[in-house]
């Protein structure tokens, strides 16, 4: 079954990317991507058309993308939401460059840092911050989109 997939995803991302554009064409949007499938006169398995409805479904829902961030703080004390709002404080006055998230996932406060796209980027951090917060660790996590830097052309 997963070769099955793994032919599948491999078949999709040749066929897009030796997709070629031409001058004159109207583009079509990116809401629209499964109808430009219909126009195509390819044979397919209706499963497939649900699986791919299924993903773009649930990457709308997700509202960010896969990553890493470290965390620095994870108590459930019955003061931990004052200690996880000062450790926040704390650590914006030393790196003011990365961004501090608080979760709340009951009963534990959580404090993460950092919008990280990979693993060793996280791991950059932590070995930066692991004498000040010797109970750091980096964690999978949803992060927000990176902001997209200005073309320099």
């Amino acid at each position: 079954m997963r070769i099955l997939i793994l032919f599948l995803a491999v078949f999709f991302v040749a066929q897009f990317a030796c997709a070629q554009d031409f001058v004159g064409v109207n583009a079509v949007p990116d809401s629209a991507g499964v109808t430009i499938l219909d126009k195509l006169q390819v044979e397919r398995d209706p499963v497939l058309d649900k699986m791919l409805d299924w993903h773009i479904e649930k990457n709308h829902e997700k509202e960010g993308m896969d990553g890493f961030r470290v965390e620095i703080f994870f108590s459930s004390k019955m003061d931990a939401k004052e200690q996880a709002l000062k450790t926040k404080v704390d650590f914006l006055s030393e790196y003011p460059e990365y961004a501090v998230h608080i979760k709340f996932v009951a009963p534990n406060f959580r404090v993460r840092v950092g919008d990280f796209r990979t693993k060793n980027e996280a791991w950059k951090l932590y070995k930066k911050i692991q004498r000040e917060y010797p109970t750091a660790f980096v964690v999978p996590d949803v992060i927000n989109f990176p902001l997209l830097k200005p073309n320099s052309k």
